[in-house]
Parts: structure tokens; C-alpha cells; sequence
């Protein structure tokens, strides 16, 4: 679906906090998973909000997917949301899930809420027991609150090889109310389009029921976290939450409501801005790539050729040495399995042409030098088969990707 918002009633904040939307809370702490880094955090509604998830296509998912896609779908209401760092609690058998199920518990019980209203999320080294001691003991001294240090402590504790935080925040109106949405993420290895080990939270304080909230949520993830990757690999506890509050009354929204297309323009531009910052932070990167297609035969031929592009290692290894070797592009292209005509494609890397209608362009070995290296780098593809457009996001692979993931776990 392609909807887009009026400029001046569409406007990027400056505080990215993901407790700017009315009625949201956050805490972060370390509480001693990891040796000293931030490793525990909530955030808070202060009302039962509707609520939205999408999460890994890994078949192998850990304990806290279980009880948050329980609230997600069942319940179709969350309240808050803990989230460890230091430990995924993935691969871990029944006292993995006895050990989500009791954060869970420990969480509503400090907040003085239902227990089915409370999601979970972990994120760091798989097929270890969680130490339940620190975490226990932590989730009683967490205090949530709506200020921006809050916020920050939140971000931080749910970082793992994460070099930055990632935030967020828009305004939109709506019913000509002002509507509020922020989001927070990490992610920086094993991100492999179709989600990897990323957790994403956005709060509104939109009014939409949840069942629509979802439907929209799913519809622009497959444009947003879906058209990322920085290594290919898939994690087992990816999950993206949407919470939605209500507290900026107004009418509920629907796909009819006059000022859709308002909320869904939001929602899918703090979605891909979250996406992109993944990308751009992936482990060792230096360089976010973004590849465009467009003359597909179709919307969705034209975003797995974008995903096969900018997956590549040879294109990502190509984009980290600077090297100008567009035959990595157009192999690339060629094995996407969409229908392509090697006699119509175009090639073009920051404006500069490499091929056109398939035949190779003089270009300027040091003008492309200087655009690749730049810290953001565009690979343009026109198939010129159909009317199919399409975007990916992913990041050079570099010696530190190598160095960082061989000692993991030390």
C-alpha cells in the first residue's frame, strides 16, 4: 500500500523519547547479567493499550516470544514490557519459559497489574539459563518514569553489541489532535531480512483498536524491518510491539478514517527509520548501503531483488574496499530469482552510471571511489520489465564484523 502524509501535519521531534506519546513510562537499570552495562528495562502505559507484534520466522523461538505472543494475540492488550539484555533465554527447554512466564509475573505484580497485560523480550547469548536472581531482584527497584533520562536508561538496557541507541519520535494530527509516536530499537548482527535479533518498540497514544493496528503493523514491516540485513543470519527472538493507548482521543481509526493515512505514513516512517539505523549499526559496519529497484514486474520482485543486492557479501565487501565492481551488482541481480532482461538493466552506484540497458558505461574510477566512501552509499537498479519499485537497507562487512562475532561470548 502506498499512502503518504501531508508535510505540515507530519513533524520529526527532536526529543526521540519513547515515552514523548501521553501515558508511557519507561525504566532501565543494570541489574548484573552483564558485567556492568544496563541489562534491564520496562515500559509502561498507563492505561492497557492496544496492541500489535510481529516477531522471527526462526522455527526456533525462544520462551519469551511464547508469553508475548500470548498478550499479542490473545489478549490483544499489553501494559507494559520488560526486556532483558545479557542473556536471549533462547534454546532453554521448560525453565525457559518457567523463567519468562515468572518475569512476566514478578512485572505485573510490581506494577500492580494482570499478569496477561505485561510482554517479554530478551536478547544476547543463546542456550544459556538465565540467572533469575538479578532479574528478580531488579524488576522490584525498577522505577518507570515519563522523563528523557528514563527513556535513555530504557534504550541502553536493551543494547547488546549495539553501538548506539536508536530512537525515534514524530508527531501527526489526527481528528486535529496532535498524536504522538516514538520508537526504540536494537539490533546490529544476525539481521537477515524477515527479522533477526532486533527488538523494536513503538508507542503511540493513537486511538485504534488492535486487530487494525496489527494489520497495518504487519503490512509495513515487510517494507521496513523485513527489507534489512547485515549478515544474513536469523535470530530466535525477534519482535517488533506496537502499543497504542488512546490517550490523545481521537475517534478510533480505521482504513476509512480520514486521517489514515496520517497514522500509517507515522507509523511506517518511524518503522524505517529504526530499520535503517539497524542497518547503518550493524556490527563492524561503516557504511549503511541502500539499494532502490524499480521496473520490476512487481512491487515484491523488485524488493527481493533490492534484499539480494544489498545481501551479498561480495557487494557488501566491495562497498567496505571502495571498489567500484558493479559485476558483483548485476551478478547479484541475475540470482535473485525475479524476472529480469540482462539487455535492460541499469546500474547506477551515487548517481554515477555503470551499465545502461546492459552495456557497460565508462566511468571515473576516482569519482566512484569518492562516493563509495562515503558513510551512506546508493546502489540504483532499473530492470525496465514493469512498473515494480522497491527498497533494502544493509552495511558494508568489514574485519571488525569477524572480530566482534569470534569472541561473542567473552
Amino acid at each position: 500500500m502506498t499512502l503518504t502524509a501531508s508535510t505540515n501535519v507530519m513533524k520529526k521531534l527532536s526529543s526521540k523519547n519513547i515515552v514523548s506519546p501521553k501515558g508511557f513510562k519507561a525504566a532501565g537499570m543494570h541489574c548484573g547479567l552483564k558485567h556492568k552495562k544496563k541489562d534491564l528495562a520496562v515500559l509502561v502505559s498507563d492505561v492497557p493499550a492496544s496492541v500489535a507484534g510481529v516477531f522471527t520466522t526462526n522455527a526456533v523461538q525462544a520462551a519469551p516470544l511464547k508469553v508475548t505472543k500470548e498478550v499479542v494475540y490473545t489478549t490483544k492488550k499489553m501494559q507494559a514490557m520488560i526486556v532483558n539484555s545479557g542473556n536471549a533465554n533462547a534454546c532453554t527447554g521448560k525453565q525457559g519459559v518457567k523463567d519468562a512466564q515468572m518475569m512476566q509475573f514478578l512485572t505485573a505484580e510490581k506494577l500492580g497489574i494482570d499478569a496477561n497485560l505485561v510482554g517479554v523480550c530478551s536478547t544476547g547469548v543463546i542456550g544459556e539459563i538465565i540467572n533469575m536472581a538479578p532479574v528478580s531482584s531488579g524488576i522490584a527497584q525498577l522505577e518507570p518514569l515519563d522523563s528523557l533520562e528514563s527513556a535513555i536508561d530504557f534504550a541502553q538496557a536493551i543494547m547488546t553489541t549495539d553501538t548506539v541507541m536508536k530512537n525515534t519520535s514524530y508527531s501527526t494530527i489526527i481528528d486535529g489532535k496532535e498524536v504522538v509516536m516514538a520508537g526504540v530499537a536494537k539490533g546490529s548482527g544476525m539481521i537477515e531480512p524477515n527479522m533477526a535479533t532486533m527488538l523494536g518498540f513503538i508507542t503511540t497514544d493513537a486511538n485504534i483498536e488492535s486487530d487494525v493496528l496489527q494489520a497495518a503493523l504487519s503490512e509495513i514491516t515487510n517494507l521496513t524491518f523485513n527489507a534489512i540485513t547485515v549478515d544474513g543470519d536469523t535470530s530466535t527472538n525477534d519482535t517488533v510491539v506496537v502499543m497504542a493507548n488512546g490517550l490523545a482521543g481521537n475517534e478510533p481509526l480505521t482504513p476509512v478514517h480520514p486521517d489514515w493515512k496520517n497514522f500509517y505514513y507515522t507509523l511506517k516512517t518511524v518503522a524505517q527509520d529504526l530499520a535503517k539505523m539497524i542497518a547503518k549499526d550493524g556490527e563492524g559496519a561503516t557504511k549503511l548501503i541502500e539499494v532502490e529497484v524499480d521496473g520490476a514486474i512487481s512491487d515484491e520482485e523488485a524488493l527481493k531483488i533490492a534484499k539480494t543486492v544489498v545481501g551479498s557479501p561480495l557487494v557488501k565487501t566491495a562497498v567496505f574496499g571502495c571498489d567500484a565492481n558493479w559485476g558483483r551488482i548485476i551478478c547479484a541481480v541475475g540470482y535473485s530469482g525475479a524476472t529480469v532482461d540482462p539487455d535492460k538493466i541499469t546500474i547506477k552506484i551515487g548517481g554515477a552510471t555503470m551499465v545502461e540497458n546492459g552495456e557497460p558505461i565508462k566511468f571515473s574510477e576516482d569519482e566512484l571511489i569518492q562516493i563509495l566512501k562515503m558513510h551512506e552509499v546508493k546502489i540504483y537498479v532499473s530492470l525496465g520489465v514493469g512498473e515494480g519499485h522497491g527498497h533494502a537497507w544493509g552495511c558494508d562487512l568489514t574485519y571488525d564484523y569477524v572480530q566482534i562475532n569470534a569472541s561473542y561470548r567473552s
